[in-house]
C-alpha cells in the first residue's frame, strides 16, 4: 500500500472503502476538448445531473491549438460542484470520483507551485509537423510504431513534451532541477484534486504519449532519450480502475475518493460494456473515435488504425484497436462559429432533413489533417461539388455525412485488421443524438447502429471503473446489459451507397496532399 500525505489528510492508496450502504452516487468528471462536464450517476446507473461549461480554446498561430490548464482545472471543479448542488447531493453521499479525459493533451508545470510553464497543447495542435517528418525520414517509424502500437504524428504527446522544453526556457530550467511535471489532462486534475498528493496516470492514457512500450507495460527509455525527455517529469502508471486517494477536504467540504481514470474513448468502450474482443463502438464528439476490443494481446495493423491500450484492471491489460477521426462534431461547431450558418448543433437534424440529398455536394473536414486510415497530415478541408443551386442546407448534410464517411473508413480498416464483420455498431457521444446521422450511418455502413438510452456513455464508463474500485457496484453488476434507445436499421440500395461512397473517396483525393 502506497501512501501520501496532503496539508489536512493522510491518503491511502491501494484500499476498499467500507460504510458503502452510506454511499448513494458516483461523480465522473469529463473534461474533454470543448466543454468541461460533471455527471452524478445512481445505483442504477442512471444520470441524476448534469452540469457543463463549455472551455475556450486558442489559436496563437496557423495550425497551433492551446487550452488554458487552470481554465480546464477551475472549469472542471465548477461544474462538480454545480452538479452536486443541482442534485442536492454532499459529498458524503458520493462513493468515489472517476475521471475521464480529452487524452494527448499535454501540460506541463511546475510541482512546487503547480503553475504550468505553457498552455496545454491539444491533441488537435499540428506544430510539431517537421520534427515528426524528420523523423520519419530517419526510418524511425516502424521502430515507434512497433513499440507503441501508433505512428509518428503530431496527435500524440511526446512531441509537444518536446517543443515545451525546446521553447519554453522555464520549462528546460525546471527539468533540470528535478521541478518539473508533465501530465495528460487526467494527470493534471488528479493532481488538484490533491493538492499535489498524486502524480498518476492509468495504462490507456500512458499508452497515448508515444512514450510507452505497449508490450513491457511500461515507459520506454530508448523513447525518452529519442524526444529528449528525461523520466523525472513523467507520472507513475496505474490501474484504470483503483482507489487512488481523496480529493481536499476543502474541495467539496470533505474528502471524496478518486478511483477511476480512462482517456475518453477508452471509458467509452468500457461505458458501451464491449468487454469481449470484437465488440466495438464509435464516439461523435469533438473527434471521431471508433475502437474494438481485442483482448489481452496486441493486435497489430497494417491498415492505419492504432493499437492501444482499452484499459487496466488488477494488474491485467485489455487492448483496442483505434480508428481516429480528428474532426467530427468539431465540424459542427465551425459551421456555427465560422461560416455562421447556424446557431446551435441541434439545428442540424431538421436542416439536413429539409433536403433530400446534398446534391453532390461533399464536405471534407480536415482542419487538422486526416487521421485514420490516411494518416495525411498535411491534407487541407474542403467543400467540393458546390452549384449556384447549392445552399446552407445542403452543406450542413454534407457536414453530417462526412462523420458517417469518415466512420466507414475507418470501420473498413478494422474489418481488414480483425477480420472480423461487425454485425452492429454501438455508438455515443453528443452527435449520436442527431437521429439523421444515425440513419445515415446505418445506411452507409449497411450494417445495424445501436444507441443506448445513456448517450453519455464516456461519463459512464469512467463512473463503473470507479464504482468497481471501491465496491459501489460488482463485476455482476457491471456486465448488466446496457438499456437501449433505438436500432437504426440499414433502408439505402446497394448501388445508391456505392454511388454515394465512390463521390466521398473522389473528395478524400482531392484534399489529400499528392504523393511526390
Amino acid at each position: 500500500m502506497t501512501k501520501f500525505r496532503t496539508p489536512d489528510i493522510e491518503v491511502y492508496c491501494g484500499t476498499k472503502l467500507d460504510n458503502m450502504s452510506e454511499k448513494k452516487y458516483i461523480l465522473a468528471l469529463d473534461q474533454g476538448t470543448s466543454s468541461s462536464r460533471a455527471i452524478l450517476f445512481d445505483k442504477d446507473k442512471t444520470p441524476v445531473a448534469i452540469a457543463q461549461k463549455e472551455i475556450q480554446q486558442h489559436y496563437p498561430q496557423t495550425e497551433w491549438v492551446e487550452h488554458n490548464p487552470i481554465d480546464l482545472w477551475e472549469s472542471q471543479l465548477e461544474v462538480a460542484r454545480h452538479a452536486m448542488a443541482k442534485a442536492g447531493v454532499k459529498a458524503s453521499e458520493i462513493a468515489a470520483i472517476g475521471i475521464t479525459n480529452q487524452r494527448e493533451t499535454t501540460i506541463l508545470w511546475d510541482k512546487t507551485t503547480g503553475i504550468p510553464v505553457y498552455n496545454a497543447i491539444v491533441w488537435q495542435d499540428g506544430r510539431t509537423r517537421t520534427f515528426c517528418e524528420s523523423l520519419r525520414l530517419q526510418a524511425y517509424d516502424e521502430r515507434i510504431k512497433h513499440k507503441t502500437g501508433l505512428p509518428v504524428d503530431t496527435y500524440f504527446s511526446a512531441t509537444k513534451i518536446r517543443w515545451i522544453l525546446h521553447n519554453v526556457p522555464k520549462a528546460k530550467r525546471l527539468a533540470d532541477e528535478d521541478k518539473l511535471l508533465f501530465g495528460t489532462v487526467d494527470t493534471w486534475l488528479l493532481w488538484n484534486l490533491t493538492g499535489g498528493a498524486l502524480h498518476l496516470t492509468d495504462y490507456s492514457n500512458a499508452s497515448r504519449t508515444l512514450l510507452f512500450n505497449i508490450r513491457k507495460h511500461t515507459w520506454d527509455g530508448a523513447l525518452l532519450d529519442l524526444f529528449e525527455i528525461p523520466p523525472s517529469v513523467l507520472p507513475q502508471i496505474t490501474d484504470s480502475s483503483k482507489l487512488y486517494g481523496y480529493t481536499l477536504p476543502e474541495l467539496f467540504g470533505e474528502p471524496i475518493a478518486i478511483a477511476g481514470m480512462a482517456g475518453d474513448q477508452q471509458a467509452a468502450l468500457f461505458g458501451q460494456r464491449c468487454f469481449s474482443p470484437g465488440e466495438a463502438k464509435n464516439t461523435y464528439g469533438t473527434g471521431c473515435f471508433m475502437l474494438m476490443n481485442t483482448g489481452n494481446s496486441p493486435v497489430e495493423s497494417n491498415s492505419g488504425l492504432l493499437t492501444t491500450v482499452a484499459w487496466g484492471l488488477d494488474g491485467n491489460i485489455t487492448y483496442a484497436l483505434e480508428g481516429s477521426v480528428f474532426i467530427a462534431g468539431a465540424a459542427i461547431k465551425w459551421l456555427r462559429d465560422g461560416l455562421k450558418i447556424i446557431n446551435s448543433a441541434v439545428e442540424t437534424e431538421s436542416l439536413a432533413q429539409h433536403v433530400d440529398s446534398t446534391e453532390g455536394v461533399y464536405f471534407v473536414p480536415a482542419f487538422s489533417g486526416l487521421g485514420t486510415p490516411y494518416w495525411d497530415m498535411s491534407a487541407k478541408g474542403i467543400i467540393t461539388g458546390l452549384t449556384q443551386g447549392a445552399n446552407e442546407k445542403h452543406i450542413v448534410r454534407a457536414a453530417l455525412e462526412a462523420l458517417a464517411y469518415q466512420t466507414k473508413d475507418v470501420l473498413d480498416a478494422m474489418t481488414l485488421d480483425s477480420l472480423i464483420e461487425l454485425k452492429e455498431l454501438n455508438v455515443d457521444g453528443g452527435a449520436s443524438a442527431n437521429n439523421f446521422l444515425m440513419q445515415f450511418q446505418a445506411d452507409i455502413l449497411n450494417t445495424n447502429v445501436i444507441r443506448p438510452q445513456i448517450i453519455e456513455t464516456t461519463a459512464l464508463g469512467t463512473a463503473l471503473l470507479a464504482g468497481l474500485a471501491v465496491g459501489f457496484w460488482s463485476y455482476e453488476e457491471i456486465y448488466e446489459t446496457r438499456r437501449i434507445d433505438r436500432i437504426f436499421v440499414p433502408d439505402m440500395q446497394d448501388t445508391l451507397r456505392q454511388t454515394l461512397y465512390d463521390g466521398w473517396k473522389d473528395a478524400l483525393r482531392r484534399s489529400m496532399t499528392p504523393k511526390k
